[in-house]
């Protein structure tokens, strides 16, 4: 009850008048790696964006008209798999803290063998100080499209409306579509039923493709809002490009025949197919008039999933190391652009919170950002009880260095069964350690270390020669768990596995 009267008060303070604030679309897209797309968003050295031959594969112009007229940052980080990721971004808490630290599996609790009893299955509850309903209390429309997968099925979180959506389109619990094909129903008809996607009944039986029945959906909200004169907040968030690797056949000939595969081909042109939605998206804004009063944030929700090797090689994130799951950058590095979707420099909200074009930001960005920036856009105060784990970009989209934003990052995941098992990643500058806690053998735990200036394709292991920096670097990734309130994998006998250093 307490909790209750807590968020009402809270929500209560929020309020302001719905015509003076922006609108603001977070364009997500589920599994997609920094690396799939033609916009570069890796730089050498000396900070100059670099192209590599998966930028040359894929097709995506209206991600490279977005970059242009925005702010692109080279290492932006996401948790290792989704539920955790679209936790942290709705709540601004690293998955330590919010406690889903795995993805969701709709029908069981899949903690795994050693996994914490206690970790967060079920997702996200209408207490919780989520940013959509910050939003919603302050007069936005909100409005949920496509995947949502922030609880199991019969939780709370499982439905977007509990959440601080006034719509919801297409979201629950699942985690992946039955299929992207309309006349398949999208998993009703043939596919995946048990995943099979809700709410698109009127495209079943069509040659409506899934990436493109959700953004005219989207379109249609969007539509709405401004006719009801309220400003809105558009939560895209595709299914692709999650697997079934179906082909949108409308982009296949750009691809059919290459040396890469089937797989691979369908899975550029789930890539081709989102990106036309945010052309589409943007051109609906225009049509709309109020372009130039909208803010996309575009961006990814774990590392790349392509049908392009394996887990920790050099594959479907090359020349970054590993793919979605893994502990390595190819894993939590995604692709993250800002930028308002008709730049003007006399627009008063463009010069309330301005962003530079063209700019590739080097500082460090993560997804626990995103809910303080979405919020000062917007002019929606964070509430002083709500601890957050991330801060407001303003700074980095100008294209300036903001010694203020935090420098480290931590992706903590206690589970395994999974492409890398019972693992702590953590950050600091240059430095990256990879903790491994083997709760089979509690007292053997093992650890790698990068230097990612040096080596930022994690090619050379430099553990054995850093001794000092290692037990440093234990120390730092031990102490913000504690802060975070972290639990832990447990061995057998359910003890705890704590991070140690003994050698």
């Amino acid at each position: 009850m307490k909790k209750t009267l807590l968020l009402s008060s809270l929500l209560a303070t929020t309020q302001v008048f719905a015509q003076n604030r922006p609108n603001i679309i977070l364009f997500l897209v589920d599994d997609m790696g920094v690396m799939d797309t033609s916009v570069p968003f890796l730089t050498d050295s000396e900070g100059n964006v670099q192209t590599h031959p998966l930028n040359d594969w894929y097709h995506t112009p209206n991600m490279e008209r977005l970059a242009q007229q925005g702010v692109r940052f080279s290492t932006f980080y996401a948790q290792s798999v989704s539920s955790p990721s679209r936790t942290s971004i709705l709540t601004g808490q690293n998955a330590a803290r919010h406690r889903t630290t795995n993805w969701i599996n709709s029908e069981n609790n899949n903690r795994t063998t050693y996994g914490p009893h206690e970790w967060n299955w079920k997702g996200l509850t209408s207490e919780m100080m989520l940013y959509s309903k910050l939003l919603q209390t302050a007069g936005y429309k909100t409005i949920h499209v496509g995947k949502a997968h922030w609880g199991c099925i019969d939780s709370e979180g499982e439905n977007p409306l509990n959440l601080g959506f006034d719509v919801n389109v297409g979201g629950n619990s699942i985690g992946q579509p039955g299929s992207y094909y309309g006349e398949w129903g999208y998993g009703w008809i043939k596919g995946n039923k048990t995943r099979a996607v809700p709410g698109l009944e009127k495209y079943h039986g069509t040659d409506t493709f899934l990436t493109d029945a959700l953004t005219l959906e989207a379109e249609a909200e969007m539509e709405k809002a401004v006719k009801e004169g309220k400003p809105f907040y558009l939560n895209m968030s595709h299914y692709a490009v999650h697997q079934p690797f179906e082909a949108d056949n409308r982009f296949i000939d750009r691809y059919k025949g290459s040396e890469r595969g089937e797989q691979a081909e369908a899975f550029a042109t789930l890539v081709e197919g989102m990106d036309q939605s945010l052309g589409r998206l943007m051109k609906k804004l225009e049509e709309l008039g109020v372009a130039e009063n909208t803010l996309i944030l575009f961006l990814g929700d774990n590392g790349g999933d392509a049908p392009l090797g394996g887990a920790a090689d050099y594959g479907s994130s090359a020349p970054l190391r590993g793919k979605k799951g893994s502990e390595y950058e190819g894993g939590v590095r995604v692709p993250f652009i800002a930028a308002w979707a008709k730049p003007d420099a006399e627009n008063n909200y463009q010069q309330a919170y301005p962003i530079a074009q063209n700019v590739v930001q080097l500082q460090m960005g993560t997804v626990m950002d995103i809910y303080p920036t979405i919020l000062s856009v917007a002019g929606v105060k964070t509430p002083k009880e709500w601890v957050l784990d991330g801060g407001d970009l303003k700074i980095l989209l100008q294209g300036k260095k903001d010694n203020k934003h935090r420098k480290d990052f931590l992706m903590h995941f206690p589970h395994g069964e999974h492409r890398a098992n019972y693992f702590t990643t953590y950050r600091i500058e240059d430095w990256k350690l990879i903790y491994y806690y083997h709760p089979e053998n509690l007292d053997m735990p093992s650890w790698k270390l990068y230097n990612l200036k040096e080596d930022p394709y994690e090619q050379q292991d430099v553990a054995s020669s850093n001794p000092r920096i290692i037990k440093k670097m234990i120390k730092y990734m031990k102490k913000r768990l504690e802060v975070e309130n972290a639990l832990y994998p447990v061995d057998k006998n359910g003890k705890n596995c704590v991070p140690t250093y003994t050698r």
